[in-house]
């Protein structure tokens, strides 16, 4: 797998699995998997419910030799029930306790606070941001970022910031192409990760993206991937079944044109979780 670096000069692997959705026991078998056919970055969360069983697979993996653990990449998140300052460390002390490990790779703010005056959400945010902005310091984890932050909720938190994000990860697919958010974070040397790189079912059944695929040869799940990548993002695809993450992972191999990339980009709305940052109630 290829890499991409952050600011810091760490590197991050340029693919990863996505866990969102996958049963526990599901989780424990695709993290194996995934590890065995060469994946590196395996992304987390508390609230996926499935962490401990995530964490068993790299145990296993390790103790069967699939993989050392300074080879591995291991993202995880902070939910919003945590986002008081004196709830993070508690917060990422049981991932790691989950997980088994006495660091994570990356650690981001799953959502943003939005909601209510916006003063308050911003001094929510910043003040989050302060406390894993320790835990780098602390070590306990290796580099720090968000999820689901658009630039009116990113540039309040960089304001006060002594540590500016390395990453957002947000939902990114053709017809969700979020270049707003994209651009505001390569001007800054933000990362940007895409979860659900393959949207919706609606999205592999798109005529488009089934016809520029045909083209390539490849599938429309990998023409998905690798537009993402060529927009500068880290994809994040999830999935359980053997054959499927491998297929995720053969990527490398082909480039999409700008006259396709542009036509991609230009995907009315399609296959979007409905999920909005803005209008949370979770």
């Amino acid at each position: 797998m290829k890499n991409t670096t952050f600011k810091n000069g760490d590197p991050i692997p340029q693919l990863g699995l996505g866990t969102w959705r996958s049963e526990p026991s599901e989780a424990y078998r695709a993290v194996k998997e995934a590890l065995r056919i060469g994946y590196r970055h395996i992304d987390c969360a508390a609230i996926y419910g499935n962490e401990k069983e995530v964490g068993q697979a790299l145990r296993d993996s390790f103790r069967e030799g699939i993989v050392r653990r300074e080879e591995l990449f291991v993202t995880s998140k902070l939910w919003n029930s945590h986002h008081a300052p004196q709830d993070v460390e508690p917060a990422i002390r049981q991932t790691l306790s989950d997980l088994g490990l006495d660091y994570v790779d990356l650690y981001l703010i799953h959502w943003p606070a939005a909601q209510g005056a916006e003063a308050e959400w911003q001094r929510t945010n910043q003040e989050t941001w302060r406390a894993l902005e320790t835990l780098y310091l602390d070590g306990l984890v290796r580099a720090i970022g968000v999820s689901n932050f658009k630039p009116h909720h990113l540039e309040p938190l960089m304001d006060a910031a002594d540590i500016l994000p390395m990453v957002d990860q947000i939902e990114l697919h053709p017809g969700c192409n979020q270049e707003v958010t994209r651009e505001f974070c390569n001007r800054h040397d933000i990362v940007v990760e895409a979860w659900s790189p393959l949207g919706s079912g609606r999205v592999l059944e798109n005529q488009l993206l089934i016809d520029i695929a045909a083209s390539y040869g490849c599938t429309v799940a990998q023409l998905c991937i690798r537009w993402c990548l060529q927009r500068r993002a880290i994809p994040l695809p999830k999935s359980t079944d053997a054959g499927r993450i491998s297929e995720n992972a053969r990527v490398f191999w082909f480039d999409i044109t700008d006259e396709d990339l542009q036509r991609i980009d230009e995907l009315d709305p399609l296959g979007q979780s409905g999920l909005d940052p803005d209008t949370i109630d979770f």
